[in-house]
């Protein structure tokens, strides 16, 4: 949002309310302003006063008394005017709004209106370690079988919270102390985030830190190369008479370019309002859920309470039903699971266990080891407890060859990659042969070691690893873990019955495979990451092999399904998920591909049919017998479309497997809402599928009946899936890769205006775990 940009409307209508015939504005937080019929005039010129606080820190080093906690002191207001112009540009007409073919432009502008109401209304949740909560009312209005709707939501967004920059990092270390500031953890999080210098009310995105505390860093001031170089703590405090009290001994923030620095004293540094995208650590996700959590009723209330009448579109002649819509829904069965010993195990809740039960085709583990980066674990205890687990549940497991003790002097004097590198040099060194996996205790989930362990082991050396950080160890979380690793080694968990018994519609008679895809964007100036998971071992759809590509950043089509290369042969996704298909599936071509594709908006449904589907088939061909080209389904899942589904007369969320598909639903298209999960806490969300192409000729029941049952398909633990489970696995697996990888040299070239840089490629599986759930 253009908080500048809404301060100054604000101000103008306040201002100049009678120049404007008191007429009221609809903001669109960019360059816009929409109101009901004509100004008096064409062209507007203001002039706006703004007030803004600053806000400051006082160190209690000023009066004598070192390292106590900071204090704030008051903020001090600066005004700054602005000069802003309104000139008439188009008019939309409402007339259209009826028709769901030309109606586009108007109801953009109607969601602009209530956009603008919506956002009064939101309110700010403390969730610690810098962070807050701001829970907004979504909505906007959209065109249904049932005719023209609103959709009102209800969601929390996380930010950064604004203030000081120390303030920050020692909230988000959960220290007192700036000499306890963690610089490694520190550089990780301020990467790319957005902050405003306090002397010159400039904004800027850091890229680093200096290598030099303030008063060693040395830079040259002046475009001459031969300038006398000078600190940054002399030129802020000598040259620019700018009084620095604490931030001599630390780092200095860096904004610049990576052939020009451009640091800045962090105690001139404030953290802008901007949204966080990071992974939230166990902390703050708990205090997320607990603070922003809300159930069916208490949802509905706050909508009713804080829907406010809008003004200007009562003035456009349009009235909102303060009800909700009624509509009918189908609860679908539940699909049967099959385990070991040939039981049928059925869920309840989207949940099911294995007590008493062993698993499908449980895997041989002989030569193991444990590997402990954790001051705090106590390994031979994972060791008997994990055996024990796995002899009930069917795997058995040998006693680990070894446990691998990280030295305690290179936790804090060596970088995560030397440790790593150091650690598998005693694991060469002492093993007898490549082990069947290694378990890496990990003294934190959120831990810089994981990326590099990852990638030496998966990328290195070809080795399947588990990576835990026990914070308790019972059955069901050793469950959950040797539900992974089964997995990782080629094991079967369970199946589904249908699956099993060769009973599955249009798929178990014809080789058929299943396809999901999804992108993952890491930030503007960082390559995405776009993943394709493909089903084998066909009749199974249980099974599944991940590709994964670097592509440009924030590319929405995905541009290597088809890679032709300069010597004939294809290097794409498909090519390689295609040729595993036929391996696994008796050497048998699928006949029948359904893709499953999410992260697209409906303004690209499109391209999805003439891009991806378009280089799918492509490398079909490429492969031979171009005339046998499969028959496809292609369906689109979305999640970020706020709807929600409650019961009518009952405080629970909606049963899991309810479908509805009338009503609500698009008025021309073929789609459909499914709850899969029925979530405990909070209100259920629906996925939202939306049936592109169907060559194959599912009926609804038996498409719907299908999409229920890929969210019982997950190998990785006891629940099923809030989407299908091929988009689910390829988003593991793109998570999974960011890991791995290091983009930042090439995001700082990309983000400093200089000549454009090739994608850099993503680090390449070793062969031995190439076609394994490396995901899980």
């Amino acid at each position: 949002m253009n908080v500048l940009g809404r301060e100054s409307i604000t101000e103008i209508l306040q201002t100049y309310n009678s120049d404007l015939a008191e007429k009221r504005f609809a903001y669109d937080g960019e360059a816009s302003v929409y109101t009901v019929g004509p100004l008096p005039q064409n062209n507007f010129e203001f002039v706006v006063v703004l007030e803004e606080s600053i806000p400051k820190r006082r160190n209690p080093s000023e009066d004598g008394i070192e390292n106590e906690p900071y204090k704030r002191s008051k903020s001090s207001l600066q005004s700054k005017t602005f000069k802003v112009e309104i000139s008439y540009v188009a008019k939309v007409g409402l007339n259209s709004i009826s028709e769901p073919e030309k109606n586009q432009d108007a109801l953009r502008v109607l969601d602009i209106v209530l956009r603008q109401e919506a956002d009064k209304r939101g309110m700010f949740l403390e969730i610690g370690e810098g962070l807050m909560g701001v829970r907004a009312f979504d909505s906007n209005f959209c065109q249904t079988l049932g005719g023209l709707c609103l959709n009102m939501d209800v969601s929390t967004n996380v930010i950064f919270e604004p203030g000081p920059m120390v303030d920050f990092l020692l909230a988000n270390q959960k220290i007192n102390e700036t000499r306890d500031i963690d610089w490694g953890k520190a550089k990780k999080m301020l990467k790319n985030m957005r902050i405003m210098a306090s002397h010159s009310r400039v904004e800027f995105k850091v890229i680093g830190l200096s290598e030099k505390p303030c008063n060693q860093q040395l830079f040259s001031p002046g475009d001459d190369e031969e300038s006398v170089e000078i600190t940054v703590y002399d030129y802020f405090v000598k040259r620019r008479n700018i009084k620095l009290v604490y931030s001599s001994n630390m780092p200095c923030i860096d904004v610049g370019k990576p052939t020009r620095p451009n640091y800045l004293p962090l105690e001139l540094c404030l953290v802008s309002v901007q949204r966080y995208t990071k992974a939230l650590s166990i902390n703050q996700r708990a205090s997320l859920v607990e603070k922003s959590k809300q159930n069916p009723p208490d949802i509905i209330q706050a909508m009713k309470c804080n829907y406010v009448e809008d003004h200007i579109l009562f003035d456009c002649g349009i009235s909102i039903e303060k009800n909700l819509t009624q509509i009918n829904g189908r609860i679908l069965d539940t699909p049967k699971l099959k385990v070991g010993n040939n039981e049928d195990c059925i869920p309840k809740n989207g949940r099911w266990n294995f007590n008493n039960k062993k698993l499908l085709k449980p895997s041989q583990i002989n030569l193991w080891a444990i590997v402990n980066f954790s001051e705090r674990s106590d390994c031979s205890q994972i060791a008997r407890e994990l055996i024990k687990c796995g002899r009930e549940k069917g795997i058995n497991i040998e006693r680990p060859h070894t446990i691998f003790e990280e030295d305690p002097k290179c936790r804090r004097a060596t970088s995560p990659v030397k440790r790593v590198e150091m650690m598998f040099k005693q694991i060469i060194d002492e093993l007898p042969n490549r082990p069947d996996f290694l378990l890496c205790v990990l003294p934190e989930k959120e831990c810089d070691i994981y990326g590099p362990w990852k990638k030496k082991c998966i990328c290195g050396l070809g080795i399947v690893t588990q990576c835990i950080s026990p914070t308790k160890i019972d059955d069901q979380y050793l469950t959950n873990v040797l539900l992974k690793i089964n997995s990782k080694l080629g094991g079967i968990n369970s199946l589904l019955e249908i699956e099993h018994s060769r009973q599955i519609p249009l798929v178990s008679d014809k080789p058929t495979m299943i396809l999901g895809i999804d992108i993952l964007h890491s930030g503007s100036n960082v390559p995405s990451i776009a993943a394709v998971v493909g089903s084998r071992s066909w009749p199974m759809i249980s099974r599944y092999r991940a590709a994964v590509r670097s592509q440009s950043s924030k590319v929405e089509m995905i541009e290597s399904l088809f890679k032709p290369l300069a010597n004939g042969e294809d290097g794409g996704i498909m090519r390689e998920l295609l040729l595993d298909f036929y391996e696994t599936a008796n050497e048998r071509k699928p006949t029948q591909i359904i893709v499953f594709r999410v992260g697209v908006s409906e303004s690209q449904f499109s391209q999805v049919l003439n891009i991806e589907l378009d280089q799918i088939i492509k490398a079909y061909k490429h492969l031979g017998r171009s005339h046998e080209i499969p028959k496809f389904t292609v369906i689109v899942a979305g999640k970020n479309h706020h709807t929600k589904l409650f019961q009518d007369s009952d405080a629970e969320n909606i049963p899991c497997g309810t479908v509805v598909d009338t009503n609500i639903v698009h008025p021309t298209n073929y789609d459909f809402y499914m709850c899969s999960q029925a979530d405990t806490v909070g209100n259920s969300e629906p996925v939202h599928y939306h049936v592109l192409l169907d060559e194959i000729g599912f009926s609804p029941n038996d498409l719907q009946n299908l999409v229920h049952s890929l969210c019982y398909v997950n190998q990785r633990s006891t629940t099923c899936t809030t989407i299908v489970a091929p988009v689910f696995y390829a988003r593991l697996a793109a998570e999974q890769m960011s890991e791995l990888t290091n983009f930042e040299e090439y995001s700082s070239e990309t983000s400093s205006g200089e000549k454009s840089v090739n994608v850099p490629e993503l680090p390449r599986l070793h062969k031995d775990v190439v076609a394994s759930m490396f995901f899980c």
